[in-house]
């Protein structure tokens, strides 16, 4: 579990928040040393459109977690650049 003083979270939460999300791995605040709260991701964690698309490229079967409707709606441009760096087709 990572651990962290109030004060730098306070600098940098967003970014805290999001690695907590992302990875699921809590992270413990720190008060002058001692342990005070436990930040940790609530539920399952998000599948994005991007990562279903791209489990079905490299041939894995992702978990089906996006209903059908939406894996056929455009995706926004971030996620077209997040599948394109990981593309492997050189044409």
């Amino acid at each position: 579990m990572k651990t962290i003083s109030k004060g730098k979270l306070k600098s940098q939460m967003l970014e805290y928040f999001r690695q907590v999300e992302l990875t699921g791995e809590p992270l413990i605040v720190t008060d002058r040393g001692r342990e005070v709260l436990e930040v940790r991701r609530v539920g399952k964690p998000r599948v994005t459109v991007a990562e279903v698309l791209a489990a079905y490229r490299s041939g894995t079967r992702p978990v089906p977690e996006i209903p059908e409707a939406d894996l056929i709606k455009p995706l926004p441009i971030e996620d077209w650049e997040l599948l394109r760096d990981d593309d492997r087709n050189p044409w």
